[in-house]
């Protein structure tokens, strides 16, 4: 049970447990209109459970580097995910498919370690000694390690059976951790190799030829190595590889057999700055790859801002980074593949709206509002994206929600809170009014895009589509309309069966309150996230910005007409 006593009755006092089981406690900030962080908890990266994953320990004094490691005799289960400092996949064993239980099995000592979890099949042997707690891991060969406990003034036995899980490094506390390994294991980490040498039949040489050995041996790795990366670019082919050392890069040549030379049978789809294409890699694993078009408005610059922010992004609701491929006037990104392509192609499709039901939408709104809530407060960078929109959000196989395409995005430092440009670049129907007239952009323009997206997803309409006689106006004054008249509830989709519609109305009536026109009238996302899960009252919308049509050109007004000059539309 958690609970807190409130000392200031003036504040708004909040918890919030986020997606990585971080609790939060949060006070609403009148001044900037948004939640600040009181604390939190965990603190420390190696305080999440399992942050490592399986057969890995955690050490929370690697400030500056990777926090986890593999025990002994384990290796990382995804070689790209430990690259890039993820290492929740965990470690697997390097003796995988090979049963040689009892051929000289050993232990090696893991130092000072917080025990294992010990609901994951752990027995205790009373009264043992730490020889006979070796003995009795070591006759079993699901044994997997094996602790001694002194307590009381008598030795106890503690032994795990299959994976290790949340294991912890103590400087100080903490108990020794005796990690089963087979005898190559044993002999490389207790410096027993000669003796290895003479079971094996084999005569002790001088360190010289130990040493040549070693070399030969190395050679051998790597070339096996480097037949394993086949898919993988060479570091002397990339242009400034060491700006992004935790990027996997892929070789031109490995796309283009995975994509069937970007064959038109392939396209999933195509957006301003490129094609994307569906491939396979040699290891059958299935991708994405987004292809810079050469005419296209990225360059360089937004090719790597991409790669750098996308990289550092780590939420179930944001798109997964694998690589990307630079190779002479090619710029490629390798996506994880999600089958079932973008969302606008479901709700603006007649016949795959219905595949949508109500249940469904209503997950997929709150995790798109939870994955620009990551962005905006939760990740290490508060980034703003600048094209949210129902194309750049793709669905997984269970049609989970996942943002993408951070071509345009901008981190913002330290308190600022917003910025400006001259090169507005967006989609029509999706930017806010401060930023399409103004080039002002903040976390406020994020929030204008996520209420067009949500009255999408209700009303399954475009928004720069025509709802009145005149054929003036879109789906932002339709709704309005309807809002002021207590006939909100006619904008739902046709298709949708059944719904609830105090769910439904909750979620027009903050889609209109993200849309209003001045900045700071619309909530921050950490509100919005508040407000959909039905524990706050919502207040009454503010007349929103419009987009109007006349004569058959699209122009964007704000209600105080102020025309838009300057767009550069994807």
């Amino acid at each position: 049970m958690y609970y807190f006593l409130l000392t200031d009755n003036t504040s708004v006092i909040r918890s919030l447990l986020t997606d990585y089981g971080i609790l939060q406690q949060l006070r609403w900030n009148d001044a900037v209109n948004q939640w600040d962080e009181l604390w939190a908890a965990p603190k420390y990266r190696c305080d999440r459970y399992g942050q490592c994953g399986a057969n890995s320990k955690c050490s929370p004094d690697n400030i500056n580097m990777f926090e986890c490691e593999c025990l002994p005799g384990y290796e990382p289960k995804s070689l790209n995910d430990w690259n890039r400092r993820d290492g929740s996949d965990g470690c697997v064993s390097k003796r995988i498919g090979v049963s040689n239980c009892g051929d000289g099995d050993g232990f090696v000592k893991v130092a000072r370690v917080k025990d294992p979890d010990t609901l994951k099949a752990a027995q205790l042997l009373p009264n043992t000694s730490a020889n006979e707690c070796k003995q009795a891991c070591l006759s079993n060969c699901s044994c997997t390690a094996y602790t001694s406990i002194e307590w009381e003034g008598r030795i106890d036995c503690l032994a795990w059976y299959g994976e290790l899980w949340d294991i912890l490094v103590h400087t100080e506390l903490g108990r020794d951790l005796y990690v089963r390994v087979d005898k190559m294991e044993l002999a490389e980490n207790t410096g027993k190799l000669k003796g290895f040498l003479k079971t094996r039949g084999l005569l002790v040489i001088p360190m010289a030829a130990v040493a040549l050995v070693l070399i030969i041996g190395f050679a051998c790795w790597w070339l096996k190595k480097k037949r394993k990366m086949k898919d993988f670019v060479e570091v002397d082919e990339l242009e400034d590889t060491r700006t992004h050392p935790e990027m996997q890069f892929f070789h031109l040549s490995a796309i283009t057999v995975a994509t069937d030379n970007f064959s038109p049978v392939n396209k999933l789809g195509q957006g301003g700055f490129g094609t994307v294409y569906k491939g396979q890699l040699a290891n059958d694993q299935k991708i994405a790859v987004k292809r810079l078009s050469q005419t296209s408005g990225q360059g360089i610059e937004e090719f790597k801002n991409e790669v750098t922010l996308i990289a550092r992004l780590q939420h179930r609701n944001l798109v997964k980074l694998l690589g990307c491929c630079i190779k002479g006037e090619e710029r490629m990104l390798v996506l994880e593949y999600l089958p079932n392509k973008s969302l606008d192609s479901f709700l603006f499709d007649h016949t795959r709206r219905s595949l949508l039901d109500w249940k469904k939408r209503f997950e997929i709104i709150n995790g798109v509002a939870r994955g620009i809530l990551y962005l905006h407060q939760d990740s290490r960078l508060r980034i703003i994206h600048r094209d949210l929109k129902t194309s750049n959000v793709l669905l997984d196989a269970e049609m989970n929600p996942k943002i993408s395409d951070f071509g345009t995005a901008r981190i913002f430092q330290g308190d600022q809170l917003q910025d400006k440009t001259n090169r507005i670049v967006g989609t029509y129907g999706y930017m806010s009014p401060e930023y399409a007239v103004f080039g002002r952009y903040s976390t406020k323009s994020d929030v204008f895009s996520f209420g067009i997206i949500l009255l999408e997803i209700v009303s399954g309409k475009k928004n720069n589509g025509s709802y009145q006689e005149d054929q003036s106006m879109n789906l932002i004054g339709h709704v309005w309309q309807l809002w002021r008249e207590d006939r909100a509830l006619e904008i739902v989709d046709s298709s949708l069966e059944s719904y609830h519609s105090d769910e439904v109305m909750r979620c027009i009536q903050v889609g209109l309150l993200c849309v209003q026109e001045d900045s700071e009238d619309r909530p921050t996302m950490s509100a919005v996230v508040f407000m959909l899960s039905g524990e706050a009252s919502l207040p009454s919308p503010q007349q929103p910005a419009f987009v109007f049509r006349k004569s058959s050109r699209l122009h964007l007004y704000s209600v105080n007409d102020l025309t838009i000059t300057k767009v550069e539309a994807r």
